[in-house]
């Protein structure tokens, strides 16, 4: 007999899973939801990893990196995620849990029935996404090959790897938050059980002194944003900014939310106002996990803004940031034996007129480039090399006449043989005079701008220096106080370094641009004394490869912190409203009107609104040195598109999360009155 009640309760376990999981949907849904969102992501993010197209890509190996980098923060991020969301969920159901074992269901019953509820969620979840990933993957991978500017039309295969991979990680999860359940459930009692979720919690000991580190370490965080450059150290500097803003922000809000609330208690005027009554007590009430909500929210808040910031600045100035790199469509070189300008102009006419192309730029001038370190106003020879960090100060050099410059920017210069024109593809040179090997020469004017090379003032580890002298007299000056200086002879020196430098800029359509720079490559090959040959339209193609790879990634973490931001609201707004139902209803029987409780939901929405609203914005200010240095790192220098981005995507960010969060307290509200 007693065998047969054992196996009917087996039996009716898993029904009483199923029924549970609907009974309680206004939580279990949200969360299947985000489960079939993650397997969705993970299962096209890796069907596009181990898609064959993917190792033919351009500069396969850089893009194949930052796709496997993106897996591992994608790893790491949906772990997280779904662990979070799954604690949510079993503080809602302690009570629950708890009035079956009173009923007379023991522990490993209800451990069986959180068995099937974690079985049951994770095949649904993993089923949704997968179908999810099976309809929508090759449109998602179509999406990418339209932003690495690849032809879409190629065949994409889905692989048993991603499968098998997918249903292992998510079968990892999934035990994981089973396991945390189990323990919650094993190791409390019943009457802990019925009253989990209503429990009231300790003030944190060390208030003020989790206030001050709190402040330290976002003072930190922000210092390390701003006083961050484009070195060998911005990327450091990034980890070290985020982990103190990260820690900072839960410390603060931890800490200072309570001493807040602490205070408007104090003030009897306000605490004893029906609406503030309960918005105080109740935040009061749960003050650690409150804390963490704002901070968690205040945190994936600022890590949405940001990620939209460049994801949106990358897209609007891909086309300026492949031009800031090649400025032309080709560049050739000619060593020993120089090519007669003549010559080039004929044959470039001669195309232009058999493929109906126009060249809106032919430069073509002699340079000498040398390698060379920058001290002050000094210009010396490079040392060998202890650290990355060392090679902050070397620059290439190219050394022209003012003749060729005359040429190129149709500009009338007189200089002197002591006289000099600078110009610096980066930050300014800010010096009156130029010590160059020991050769004495004064700047008559710092060149803002030359089209060959590109300013920016943050452009720090592909600047170069450009000099204009007088003639070529001048020029061999130079050149053998480097020789003498670097230990080579001077016929060494200009083997070595002298070039004539052809650059064409072309009017028209890539497709059309190849077929005539494909001729005239050929040509320029053919010609004595032909040295080097860049095809930038080419290399621009390679470029917006990689970057539109980035992009991608941009986007498709930007989706999942923004999943991870609506979760974590909505959540909070549902568990916090069953904690305060009680409260409200105690509160009508005294005499609390419908009208008085609208108000006070509404200036508790407010609070937790607002607070986490304003630190995101604080972060994302203080941060944008740091976004600026790191858009850098991909040669991206639009400061002032960066920052109109930034305004945008504040203002709009600002109403979605508004948006949102009025949905989610429309959910609050009801839970409270009952509905």
């Amino acid at each position: 007999m007693e065998k047969t009640g054992k196996s009917s309760a087996v039996k009716i376990l898993p029904v009483m899973a199923l029924k549970g999981i609907i009974r309680n949907g206004n939580v279990y849904f949200p969360y299947l939801a985000a489960g079939i969102f993650s397997v969705f992501i993970y299962f096209v993010y890796v069907s596009i990893l181990y898609n064959d197209i993917i190792k033919i890509l351009p500069k396969s190996s850089y893009a194949w990196i930052m796709l496997w980098i993106g897996k591992s923060l994608l790893v790491l991020i949906l772990l997280l995620f779904l662990i979070y969301a799954n604690s949510f969920l079993m503080k809602r159901r302690q009570k629950e849990f708890g009035l079956y074992h009173i009923l007379g269901l023991e522990k490993k019953h209800i451990g069986s029935m959180l068995f099937f509820e974690t079985a049951l969620i994770y095949a649904a979840a993993l089923l949704g996404g997968v179908v999810f990933g099976l309809a929508l993957s090759k449109l998602l991978f179509m999406l990418l090959l339209r932003m690495c500017r690849l032809p879409v039309d190629v065949q994409f295969v889905i692989h048993s790897k991603a499968l098998r991979e997918t249903v292992i990680y998510f079968l990892c999860i999934y035990t994981v938050n089973l396991l945390e359940g189990l323990i919650q459930v094993g190791k409390a009692k019943p009457i802990e059980l019925m009253s989990g979720s209503r429990k009231g919690e300790k003030e944190p000991k060390f208030l003020w002194l989790s206030a001050i580190l709190g402040v330290t370490a976002i003072a930190g965080g922000y210092y390390f944003s701003v006083t961050s450059e484009l070195n060998s150290m911005i990327f450091i500097d990034f980890f070290l900014a985020v982990f103190c803003v990260i820690v900072g922000t839960y410390l603060l809000f931890a800490a200072g939310s309570i001493a807040f609330l602490k205070w408007m208690k104090s003030r009897k005027g306000v605490y004893y106002k029906s609406g503030n009554f309960i918005t105080i007590s109740g935040m009061l009430y749960r003050m650690k996990k409150n804390a963490a909500g704002l901070s968690n929210i205040c945190i994936f808040s600022t890590m949405v803004i940001i990620t939209l910031i460049c994801t949106v600045s990358l897209h609007l100035g891909m086309d300026s940031l492949v031009h800031f790199v090649h400025p032309y469509d080709m560049t050739a070189l000619y060593g020993e034996e120089k090519i007669a300008e003549e010559e080039v102009a004929q044959e470039i006419a001669a195309l232009e007129e058999k493929y109906g192309l126009a060249a809106t730029r032919v430069d073509i001038y002699d340079r000498i480039r040398l390698a060379v370190r920058k001290e002050g106003d000094r210009f010396v020879m490079r040392q060998d090399k202890v650290r990355f960090s060392d090679y902050a100060e070397d620059y290439r050099l190219e050394i022209i006449t003012a003749p060729e410059y005359e040429r190129i920017e149709k500009r009338t210069v007189d200089l002197q043989d002591n006289e000099v024109l600078l110009h610096c593809s980066g930050r300014d040179y800010g010096y009156d005079s130029v010590d160059f090997m020991g050769v004495k020469l004064q700047v008559k004017e710092e060149l803002t701008s030359f089209f060959p090379y590109p300013k920016a003032a943050d452009n720090t580890f592909g600047a170069c220096y450009v000099m204009v002298v007088k003639d070529r007299q001048v020029q061999e000056q130079c050149v053998r106080a480097w020789a003498e200086a670097n230990g080579v002879t001077e016929m060494e020196t200009f083997l070595e370094s002298d070039y004539r430098f052809i650059g064409i800029v072309l009017a028209g359509e890539d497709a059309q641009k190849n077929a005539f720079l494909g001729e005239f490559a050929q040509w320029c090959q053919s010609r004595p004394g032909f040295f080097d040959l860049a095809d930038n339209v080419e290399d621009r193609r390679n470029l917006g490869t990689m970057y539109g790879a980035l992009l991608f990634l941009g986007i498709l973490f930007g989706l999942i912190f923004f999943m991870c931001l609506i979760l974590i609201m909505y959540y909070k707004q549902i568990t916090e409203g069953y904690e305060d139902r009680n409260s409200f209803d105690i509160m009508q029987k005294v005499g609390m009107s419908d009208r008085e409780i609208r108000g006070t939901v509404r200036r508790q929405i407010l609070m937790v609104f607002g607070l986490p609203l304003a630190g995101a914005v604080m972060h994302t200010a203080a941060g944008m040195v740091m976004v600026k240095g790191l858009m850098g790192a991909v040669s991206f220098f639009r400061v002032d598109l960066l920052f109109w981005c930034t305004v945008g995507v504040i203002i709009v960010f600002m109403a979605v999360y508004g948006v949102s969060y009025t949905m989610t307290a429309k959910t609050y509200y009801r839970i409270v009155r009952h509905e």
